[in-house]
This record gives structure tokens, sequence and C-alpha cells, in this order.
């Protein structure tokens, strides 16, 4: 079992930044990849970055160039800088670990840009 806690969502204006992170706890030495979805109203959920215990990692087209995501293995956490934020990046984001025994996601932290 996997616990995964999100914090850094609120409010911020289009242009602005913010930084989400996610800490997990419970049986972290088994985590593979850590990443994050988000789900806007009336859409369906999308994976919006992730990175493997080596590093690599992987954006949606949407967000490259604006998001970064980093991982700490060694404290089971990962951060995603959100950048030059736009209204469409407005969603509830959800951290998630993917392991080989599992898939877990967390309850999720909302973001909202608007001016």
């Amino acid at each position: 079992q996997v616990q995964l806690v999100e914090s850094g969502g609120g409010l911020v204006q289009p242009g602005g930044s913010l930084r989400l992170s996610c800490a997990a706890s419970g049986s972290i030495s088994g985590i593979n990849v850590m990443g994050w979805y988000r789900q806007a109203p009336r859409k369906l959920r999308e994976l919006v970055a992730s990175i493997t215990t080596g590093g690599i990692t992987n954006y949606a087209d949407t967000v490259k160039g604006r998001f970064t995501i980093s991982r700490d293995n060694a404290k089971a956490s990962v951060t995603l800088e959100m950048n030059s934020l736009k209204p469409e990046d407005t969603a509830e984001y959800n951290c998630y670990a993917e392991l080989d025994t599992g898939w877990y996601l967390g309850q999720g932290t909302q973001v909202t840009v608007s001016s």
C-alpha cells in the first residue's frame, strides 16, 4: 500500500507560477514511476507529466516547455513546477505512483488559473 499526499494548489493569475508537491508513504521502495494527472470539469483525465526512478521524464504536449517534473527518490516525493499558467490548466491535479504490484492515485489538489 502507498499513500500519496499532494500540496501546493491554489488560485493564480494567467502567466503565473505554482509548485505542486507530493509525498508518498507506505511501501515506497517499490515505486517505479511517479507523476501527475489532471482532470478539468467535463473533460477526461489527462497525464500531465511522469518521471521514472532513473529520472526519465515525459510530458503532455500541452505543458511541454512550461512544466517541469522532478523527484527525490530518497524522500519518495515528486514536484511539479508550473510556469506560464493558462486558464486551460485549471483542473484537479492528482499525484500518482506506479509499482510492480499496483497503481495509486492521491486525493488531488485544485489548481485554478483565472484573473
